[in-house]
């Protein structure tokens, strides 16, 4: 049996991805500090087992075989989109699942799109996420792993970005940690520059994040800039309003001097009219951004649409004649339900030893 492959026995093992060399050092009682180095220099290269550790001893790979596993969750099942889009289902000790992805752009960089939560508690309208309810926030460990599991298929990634399952603003000390360990250079090393976070508009978290770190991107899933119509599609707007989102959106762009993205999932008939166009307009003036549009990804049992072709291209040139820095991403995993929206697709309401998962509309 694999040391990643969960089993009644690795619960009370030390799990390591989650740990830095310190702390690796400390709980495995290790005698000299350089060895904690040695195996987290490994985790972060991927070994999957203590046998692929060779400048440790075999007696000490037999020791920590003992005491510890390097991951404490499994893939359960993987999907591959005909346009290179990968997305893993992971699942954890006590039996509940999260899915993360894999997206390859036009240039072929490869991001990770990992999860930070079990579900999700924002109950956004048009997400399937949203509509799983929440059961519990991820480890450091279990959102470092995703990573290194998308790196065993796809070998080394240019990016990652906190938009899978889950409200990252919500867990920010194990998204922290697990930046932490992922730019450690002890470790895997990747750029603070390559890292992204995305909130459905948590403004505590935006000035938590930019007084406090890390150092990384922003992105801010925005859909519209219509107040009313944001409480009804993203209850969140209802206790942190656009007016004061915008505030902390400036905040954040002059305190780390990073421009900050604003995400919008264009729905048919919903958010892609003059007016709606006119609104993020008047949001986006005189802040330091740069719109994504993203049109609607299906998702079973929800009563929205698909823009038309023609929807997104006016939404576009209005922002554009406006003067705002505009994107019209190509939708990507829809076939595997790995687009923005659909995670959580292949997941059941009800995981991990029959917990329900809550909704929390944080409202």
């Amino acid at each position: 049996m694999s040391e990643n492959t969960i089993n009644s026995d690795k619960i009370e093992k030390i799990p390591l991805a989650g740990l830095n060399a310190a702390e690796i050092t400390e709980q495995l009682g290790l005698k000299q500090a350089f060895r904690g180095k040695q195996i987290f220099q490994w985790i972060g290269k991927g070994a999957e087992s203590f046998d692929e550790m060779t400048n440790l001893s075999v007696q000490l790979r037999d020791e920590l075989k003992e005491k510890a596993v390097l991951r404490s969750t499994s893939v359960s099942q993987v999907l591959k989109d005909p346009d290179g889009t990968i997305k893993l289902q992971v699942t954890l000790s006590d039996g509940f699942a999260v899915e993360t992805v894999l997206l390859t752009d036009r240039e072929d960089r490869k991001t990770a799109c990992v999860s930070c939560q079990v579900g999700c508690a924002m109950n956004c309208a048009f997400c399937q996420t949203g509509h799983l309810g929440l059961a519990r926030s991820l480890t450091a460990g279990e959102i470092v792993e995703q990573f290194l599991y998308l790196e065993k298929h796809a070998g080394p990634l240019d990016n990652i970005v906190f938009m899978g399952m889950g409200e990252p603003m919500m867990n920010l000390s194990a998204v922290r940690k697990a930046i932490a360990i992922l730019t450690d250079k002890e470790g895997r090393g990747l750029s603070g520059r390559r890292i992204t976070l995305s909130t459905s508009g948590v403004i505590k978290g935006i000035y938590d994040l930019a007084d406090n770190g890390p150092n990384i991107r922003l992105a801010v899933s925005l859909t519209t800039a219509d107040n009313e119509l944001r409480e009804k599609l993203m209850p969140i707007c209802k206790t942190n309003p656009l007016p004061e989102l915008r505030k902390a959106i400036d905040y954040f762009a002059q305190k780390t001097g990073k421009r900050v993205t604003l995400e919008a999932a264009l729905l048919h008939d919903t958010n892609t009219s003059l007016e709606s166009a006119t609104n993020m307009i008047n949001f986006a003036r005189g802040l330091d951004v740069h719109i994504n549009l993203i049109p609607w990804n299906p998702v079973e049992g929800l009563s929205f649409s698909e823009p038309s072709n023609k929807e997104c291209k006016n939404f576009v040139y209005h922002l554009e004649q406006a003067g705002l820095n505009v994107t019209l991403r190509t939708r990507r995993g829809r076939e595997i339900g790995g687009a923005c929206g659909q995670l959580g697709k292949g997941l059941a309401e009800t995981q991990g030893n029959g917990k329900k998962l809550e909704r929390n509309d944080y409202a």
